[in-house]
Parts: C-alpha cells; structure tokens; sequence
C-alpha cells in the first residue's frame, strides 16, 4: 500500500535563542519547518536586570554577571535536554551588554562558564530581528510596516517591506533606564512631567520624527512584552475600577491592536489611579514582575504615539527571540520563506490571543504528541484495516488540523475551567480568527469546523458515529474525524499531568500491536514547584483512551516509558476489552 510521506520528508528542526536583555534574559525554543511553519515549545524568562548596573556605572557588576551565569546554565541545562545542536543554538545581548565598558569581559566569562558565544547585537541589527520576529506573526509581510519594540535600554523603530528592512534606528530609551532617571514615576505629576521631556528631547535629537515621515507606513506594530502588556491591560479593563479576564472578550472578535485613545486611558490610570498604595498593590497584582517599569513604558510609548502620529498600533506576540530564529533558518534551509504558511501563524496568534504562557506550551506539546503518533500510524503500511487504509491516504494538510485542534483544545478555559471544550469549540466557529480554514474544503468536510468539533471532543464522551454533530457528514468524513480524535485525546491525555520532561513519541507497530514509548529527558532541571511526572499518574483516563483506540483501530496499544520494561507496562496500559463498534 503506498503511503504520503511528503510531509514527513520535510524536516523539522529545534531552534533555542537567548535574549540577554536589559530587564531580563529569555529562553525560546521553537520547532520550525522550512515551510515557514513554528512552534514554540518551551520558554523560560529570568529577570537579571542588568540595567540596574548601568544606571550608576557604566560597567556589569560582578554580581550581575553571576546572576547572569547562573540564569544561562539553567537555559543550557534545558536546551539539552531538548538535544538541541550548538548549530541550532544562538544567544544574542543587547543595549545593557552594548554600552557596557566591560562588554568583552562579560561575553569572555559566558563563554568560559556556560559555553555560549554570545553576539552583542548593534542596534540596526536589533531593529531588524524584530521586523523579522513581527513577519512570523502577524499577515503583514506585504505592508509598509513600522514595528516598534521598547526594551529596557533601548527602543528599536524599524520600517521594512515584503522582508526587507527600508529604515532602522535604536533610541537609548527604554522602561528599566528611565524608571532608574526618574524613579518608579508611581503618581507623581511632576516625576511623569520631567519624563516625558526628556523623551522627546531624546526622540527630536535623534531626528527620528522626520526620517519616519519621509520613509512613511501603512501599520504600526508594537512587539514587545511592555507593549503587550499594555494591550493586555486595555483588553482587561484596566483603566476602569473593576478588572476581568475577558474584558471585551465577550464576542470573541477582539484582535492584537491598541489605539491612541485607549492607550491614554491606561496611562492616566497608572499615573493619576488615586491613592498610591492602593493603586500600588493593584499595579503588582495584574502587572507583577513588570509593575516596577510599566509606567515609564506606558509614557515612553505614549509619547511615540504622539511624536509619530499613530493612531492605532497592531500587537505582535512574536519579537526578536522569534526573528533570531528566522535567521537562522533562513540559513539553514535554503530559500526559506518569511511569508509562508500564514494561515498557520492565525492558528498560533488564536492560541495565544486566549491561552496564557502555561496553556501555550501544553497544546504546543501536545500537538508535538499528535504529529508523533499520526506519522507513526502513516508509516504502518502492512495493516489493511479500514482505519489504517485511511490514515495512509491522509494528506499533509490533515496533520496540520491535527496539530491545530491540539493547540487550540484549551482555549476555552479563558472564559471558565467547566465545560472549556465546549467554549473552544465555539471560539473557532464564531471568532473569525482563523484564516484560510473556513474554504478549504476535505472530502466535503469544512476544515474549520473539523478543527472546533477535534476541541470538542477532545475530553468527555467519545463521539459515536451517528453523532448530531456527524450526520451530515459522508461516512469517510466521518471516519477520518473519529481517527483524529483518537490520537487528539491521546494526546492531550499523555500531556496533561504536567509533564515537563516529555521530550515526544515513538509510535511503531509490531506483531502484538501499536506502541507507543515515551521518549523522557531525565537529565531536564525540574522547575520549582513542579513535581515528577509518571504515567502512574494518568492511568485511570489513559486506560479509557485506549479502549477507545482499540475500538477504532481494532488493535491494542501499548504505553510505555523510555526506561521502562514493556513486560512491567503491559498489564496497566493495554485494554483487554473487546473491540465493540461504537
């Protein structure tokens, strides 16, 4: 039987970048195709602040660099874990590490202790790994673009087009600098007064008004995490006295965007919120580790509204850490893409919109789960059941659903953890957020609605054949969606018990059946609070999944870890019902 592997024949590949910057170093790993396709599975932020130091020197404390040291041996330790090549591996500074006397001293001692080359970035060369980042985020490529990313020492404004960079330029302005020149800036007029000021001295001085003028732009893109942050807060209510967690959520319609007006609203709350303390307390709870610069952010972008005439800013949650990696890959797969596969990056933009950093990483790691065992069940060839038959004929596209109904299964929880499925599903259908899906068409099944019905069915009852949500659809369609499902709920059962050592899959067959071994990373730094995951711990639910896969594929699968013995596993995790039709 002849099996579609051009999918499988593409490779994909780990990417990991550190961002050593001003207010904090960023961990990113991202698996990328070189069909333009990422996916970021694990991020880790340290907050070392190493602007602090050049506020009253010019030079890295010893201190720092052991913080920083410190910091960097956990992202080593973690990106081994992940077998990540030294190749495949880059670590980038910016404006704290550029203005530093000892510069050389501090890359020397990363170098020695950690083993990282790190590359001091200019700032034109920081400017355009954000455009870079922006691109693989937002449909934007073919647009006269203006991305602005404040940073804790510097804020990079850089306009490209179609991928390349027309103008680029690094202000020494960022939040962490100026809340150390005029302190937290928590209310006091005059303290916001004198601040912004100097903002505009410094953006006058450096002529950026008219050199952006005379290159011009169609949209301006915010891409930092003070500028997220800020969009968050508007989404949130902020500015008013209560604040929710879905904000203007409620119609599933609202995009990554900040317009002037409600920017406003949100700094004349932070700066004039009434009593101090109070509004103290209430800027740590929603804005925490980042409260200490959020109002010298906030002024700071306020100002570059105003200076630049925006009037309404898009959000990118993607930025250099993601434009180190697509130089990179424009490196190492020859004519890499930077507009590829946009309809992928709405997917990503969805899952993000509603999930936070926790929910992200497990749907990513759960559509990793899936993409292992949906290749696995393409490359059984020998088997001549229905199923088989049917996975055979899948297209590449199909694992593409796959993985995004995995990423976006729990995307319901923004609203209530009670019936989350349900509320996926309904996000997919009615937010009109994701692009390109809603056309395209498989064996008559709308490839938008597979994907919300996949979130729906992911837990509770497994869908029978004459479901109402099934009816209308041709029994092929129908067969091919009880299959997905399968492997979907699998997944997401496999990931659920917080398995932060679960590196993916083998999926084989053999003369006793399926297998599945789960490939773990024992040498991986378990991160506080965290406990130590054991299929032990799922064995009730995984037990169900599995009758459910032997109903569907008339075979028994076998769930073992790395270091177990099949013999010690066999007894728990294969099911020795009978395979009755559903």
């Amino acid at each position: 039987m002849a099996t579609n592997t051009s999918y499988m024949q593409i490779p994909q590949t780990l990417f990991a970048s550190i961002d050593m910057g001003t207010s904090s170093f960023k961990l990113l790993i991202i698996r990328a195709y070189p069909n333009g396709k990422f996916l970021t599975i694990d991020t880790l932020k340290q907050p070392v602040i190493l602007g602090r130091d050049l506020s009253s020197s010019c030079s890295i404390s010893t201190q720092s660099q052991a913080r920083s040291v410190e910091s960097l041996l956990m992202f080593r330790d973690i990106i081994q874990s992940h077998n990540i090549s030294r190749d495949h591996t880059r670590a980038v500074a910016t404006a704290a590490v550029r203005a530093a006397e000892n510069k050389d001293e501090f890359v020397e001692c990363v170098r020695e202790k950690v083993g990282f080359e790190v590359d001091v970035l200019t700032g034109e060369q920081e400017a355009k790994f954000v455009y870079m980042g922006v691109l693989q985020f937002l449909p934007v490529f073919d647009r006269l673009v203006l991305s602005v990313d404040i940073g804790g020492g510097s804020t990079e404004f850089v306009i490209g087009k179609r991928g390349k960079v027309v103008f680029c330029e690094s202000v020494n302005l960022g939040h962490v600098s100026l809340s150390e020149k005029f302190g937290t800036c928590s209310g006091n007029f005059e303290e916001v007064l004198k601040m912004r000021e100097y903002v505009r001295m410094v953006i006058l001085e450096f002529g950026l008004v008219e050199k952006v003028k005379e290159s011009g732009f169609e949209v301006a893109v915010g891409s930092s995490g003070t500028i997220r942050a800020i969009e968050k807060a508007v989404v949130s209510g902020y500015d008013r006295d209560f604040v929710d967690n879905v904000g203007d959520f409620g119609g599933c319609k609202r995009d990554w965007r900040l317009s002037r007006g409600e920017l406003k609203g949100i700094v004349e709350r932070l700066c004039c919120g009434g009593d101090g303390e109070v509004e103290r307390v209430r800027r740590e709870r929603f804005f925490k580790r980042r409260s200490e610069f959020i109002v010298a952010g906030a002024v700071l972008l306020d100002e570059i509204f105003e200076l630049l005439g925006i009037e309404e800013m898009e959000v990118s949650g993607y930025g250099l850490g993601e434009g180190v990696v697509a130089d990179s890959l424009a490196k190492v797969f020859d004519g890499y893409d930077l507009n590829a596969n946009a309809r992928w990056r709405s997917v990503v933009r969805l899952a993000m919109r509603f999930n936070n950093k926790k929910r992200v990483k497990a749907g990513a790691q759960c559509a990793s789960i899936a993409k292992d065992i949906f290749e696995g069940l393409r490359k059984c060839d020998k088997l001549y059941n229905n199923q088989v038959k049917l996975i055979a004929s899948f297209e590449d596209k199909d694992l593409e659903y796959l993985e995004a109904a995995c990423l976006l299964h729990n995307i319901g929880h923004f609203t209530s953890k009670k019936g989350y499925h349900k509320q996926s599903c309904h996000i997919i259908m009615n937010g009109d957020h994701l692009y390109g899906y809603s056309t395209d068409e498989i064996k008559h099944l709308v490839c938008l609605q597979l994907i919300a019905l996949l979130t729906r069915f992911h837990r509770k009852k497994f869908p029978r054949s004459h479901h109402a949500f099934l009816e209308e659809f041709p029994e092929q369609a129908k067969q091919k969606f009880r299959v997905l499902c399968a492997i979907v709920r699998l997944s997401v059962i496999l990931q659920q018990n917080d398995c932060v050592n679960l590196r993916g899959v083998d999926f084989f067959h053999s003369y006793e059946g399926f297998k599945l071994v789960i490939k773990e990373a024992r040498d991986q730094p378990y991160l506080p609070g965290s406990s130590q995951p054991t299929l032990d711990n799922i064995e009730a639910e995984l037990e169900k999944e599995l009758e459910h896969f032997k109903k569907i594929f008339k075979q028994e699968l076998l769930v073992v870890g790395s270091s177990s013995s099949s013999n010690d596993r066999k007894d728990k995790f294969t099911c020795e019902r009978d395979a009755d039709h559903l």
